[in-house]
């Protein structure tokens, strides 16, 4: 909850060398040959790691956050601004394509939530569920932070 609250990225090739190659490889070594070529080679994926996020201590810490278009992204220096010169006469199309896209998370939070109340086993009643083990929750939870933000976006426009 912590990680998925905090926007931390998860340590992939941590959780794919500690946690899934041993037993990978000790279901597939009568099998196969060599089972540590499933784990590396040109059939797998590449891990991007994200940018560092700022924390105390940290080199992001010096980093100045500014505000970006929601059109292309750049950096914005008028603090009521929403969009740059380039993306001004595209403004309606950019609220539009901003309030579709509250509108597809606002469904698929809708259908994860429906899901939670028939579990749950009542319509009419908030639903009070910490089983880690569902992944409903968790796609619930992880839903419900990007409506915020899709929500902070559509905000700025100040419409």
């Amino acid at each position: 909850m912590y990680v998925l609250e905090n926007s931390i990225p998860i340590d992939v090739e941590y959780y794919l060398h500690n946690q899934l190659s041993k037993p990978l490889l000790r279901i597939f070594e009568p099998i196969i040959d060599n089972p540590q070529s499933l784990l590396s080679g040109d059939h797998t994926r590449t891990i991007c790691k994200p940018t560092p996020t700022a924390r105390k201590g940290g080199i992001m810490m010096f980093a100045v956050k500014t505000l970006s278009c929601l059109g292309c992204k750049c950096p914005i220096t008028d603090a009521e601004a929403t969009l740059c010169v380039r993306c001004k006469p595209k403004e309606a199309e950019i609220f539009m394509g901003k309030s579709f896209r509250v509108r597809e998370i606002e469904s698929s939070f809708g259908r994860l939530w429906t899901e939670c109340q028939r579990c749950a086993g009542s319509q009419h009643h908030d639903v009070l569920c910490s089983n880690c083990d569902c992944p409903i929750f968790y796609k619930r939870k992880k839903v419900q932070k990007d409506l915020a933000d899709a929500h902070d976006a559509l905000s700025r426009f100040g419409w």
